[in-house]
Formats: structure tokens, sequence, C-alpha cells
């Protein structure tokens, strides 16, 4: 882990705030300072751009550097819908067919819930019914597992 200080790679910190990271962040922000600085020598205004700039200015900005924070919450995000797809086959088999089959073609097929209704012959708060049971069963059964935190 290392301790970095947020005021040498933010311009908005005004003070000295420092923050433990693990290394790999560090040497990534460090990394995209230095970058930064080098291009810096080429353009004459920081973060002011206008109209009448060179073209592909844009591809400038997909290399912007994701934050410490944005970092780690990507990667827990990640790490949660891995555990989710993997614990998902197993809590699919609490639902009956029609829960199943509906929840499918919800959120696998982007269907609307009148769109359920009418290719199966019910009305559109029973698709919604039943969609909600399904995902409400689901939810009981990834914090009865510890799969998903229990919500306050």
């Amino acid at each position: 882990m290392a301790i970095i200080n947020l005021r040498r790679y933010y311009p908005h910190y005004l003070k000295d705030k420092f923050l433990e990271v693990p290394d790999e962040v560090a040497d990534a922000l460090e990394e995209g300072r230095r970058m930064e600085h080098r291009q810096d020598n080429r353009r004459s205004y920081y973060h002011v751009y206008s109209m009448d700039c060179t073209p592909a200015i844009e591809n400038h900005a997909m290399f912007l550097m994701l934050s410490p924070e944005e970092l780690l919450i990507r990667d827990e995000d990640e790490a949660a819908a891995e555990l989710v797809l993997a614990n998902l086959a197993a809590a699919m088999t609490l639902l009956s067919p029609t829960q199943a089959r509906r929840l499918h073609a919800r959120y696998a097929l982007k269907k609307k819930f009148r769109e359920i209704a009418a290719d199966e012959g019910i009305s559109g708060s029973c698709a919604a019914a039943s969609v909600t049971g399904a995902i409400t069963k689901l939810q009981k059964f990834f914090i009865k597992n510890g799969w998903m935190p229990k919500e306050a």
C-alpha cells in the first residue's frame, strides 16, 4: 500500500489530503500525472477548450484517468456482478417456470410488461406482479446465503 497526496493529482484539492491506496493505483496515478505534464507542454491552455481547437480533441478525453475511488468502485462492481452471475443459476431453480419465463422475458429479452402480458394472454399488472415476486424471491435467497447485503 502506498500513501499519496491527492493535492498532487487533483487541482481542486487546495490542502494536502493523504490517502492510502494499493500500489497499482499509485503507479497509475503517477503515470497519468507524468503523461499529463508531457502534454501540457504541447497546448497553451489547461482544461480550456474552444470550438476552434484541433480535430479529435475528444480522443484525449477518452484517456483521462479514473480517480482511486472510481477504480475501487469499478472493481467492487465487477466482483459483485461475477458473484451474482455465478449464483444466479442456483437461485433460478427456486422460481416457478412461469416466474422464470417472465423474468427472462423482462430482463434478458428486454420486453415491457404489456408485451409479456400480450404474449401470455394475461393482464399487464399480473405480469408485473409475477416479475416483482420473482425478484423478491431471488433477493431473499441471495440475502439468506450471504451473497447480497441485507438492506436496511
